[in-house]
């Protein structure tokens, strides 16, 4: 339902926001103007598509999008180039990008098992905490200047610091939503034979776990600590929602370390991870007879 929600408010933008972003361009050339309303109709179709047809790709280009509306709209608001009830709108454009952003859960996991195969299912990784503090923040807004600034700066009559803008800026861009993509193909994924963890940030590869080997899968307590030895953490930092998986022996994994070129092997009885909509996952993983431990 909030996936729904967050589609009407999308596709309601442009009477919203739509005011808004027209006063705060009605003072820019003809030419810039042009430009801007493409991009801006641009973003705002795609993000309609990703909504509608939820794929990995399209969670990423919303992540792009929904801050840099967040922004643009703020500076429709301070700069006061519209009017109170344009202003207004974008303020509601504010809110429904911000909401969007909140709800990213949601759509993540509509998202992830936009591609999933057969009978499995798919819950995405939470976002270590670290990256809301800087490249979460940073990223969407140097992919959205890369892509725009060089097409603006041509149609204002700077054919040269646009050119460079764009020698400069899409590579950046295309750098950033690498990045950013990465943070969108982490997932925790219910297979009929039991369960496997997809993680680039943590694991080189995905690791399957058989059924039969799973001990229990369990919720951990954020006030739990993590015991020393033979415990894997790949949470980064997420305590929310975290999971133990506990295993029947002691097993090896190759896992990626920080600061560390490559991978190194290490062994665990016990992952720990964190996963949205972590209760969700634990009844379906119960229903498909993994041994779930509830908490005491």
């Amino acid at each position: 339902m909030k996936v729904w929600l967050l589609r009407i408010a999308w596709v309601s933008l442009p009477v919203t926001a739509g005011p808004a972003a027209a006063g705060a361009l009605d003072r820019w050339s003809t030419g810039p103007q042009l430009v801007a309303a493409t991009l801006l109709w641009s973003a705002w179709a795609l993000g309609v598509l990703a909504l509608l047809a939820p794929r990995p790709v399209g969670l990423t280009l919303l992540r792009v999008v929904a801050p840099a509306f967040v922004v643009l709209a703020a500076a429709a608001v301070v700069a006061g180039a519209a009017s109170p009830v344009s202003r207004a709108g974008a303020l509601a454009a504010v809110l429904v990008a911000g909401a969007l952003v909140t709800g990213l859960p949601d759509v993540s996991i509509a998202a992830a098992n936009g591609v999933a195969y057969g009978d499995e299912r798919r819950y995405p990784l939470k976002t270590p905490p670290a990256l809301f503090l800087g490249p979460l923040l940073v990223a969407p807004l140097v992919i959205a200047a890369g892509i725009s600034a060089g097409p603006l700066l041509i149609a204002a009559d700077r054919p040269v610091p646009g050119a460079l803008a764009l020698v400069v800026g899409l590579p950046m861009a295309a750098v950033m939503a690498r990045a950013l993509h990465g943070l969108s193909r982490r997932w925790v994924v219910l297979v009929p034979a039991g369960l496997v963890v997809v993680d680039p940030l943590t694991l080189p590869d995905p690791v399957l776990f058989l059924r039969e080997r799973i001990v229990s899968l369990r919720p951990v307590d954020r006030s739990e600590r993590v015991p020393s030895g033979e415990v894997l953490d790949l949470r980064l930092g997420a305590l929310a929602d975290s999971l133990a998986l506990t295993l029947d022996r002691e097993t090896e994994f190759l896992a990626t370390r920080r600061g560390i070129r490559g991978s190194v092997a290490t062994t665990a009885t016990e992952l720990r991870f964190a996963a949205a909509r972590s209760r969700r996952l634990l009844a379906e993983a119960a229903e498909r007879r993994i041994r779930v431990s509830r908490p005491g």
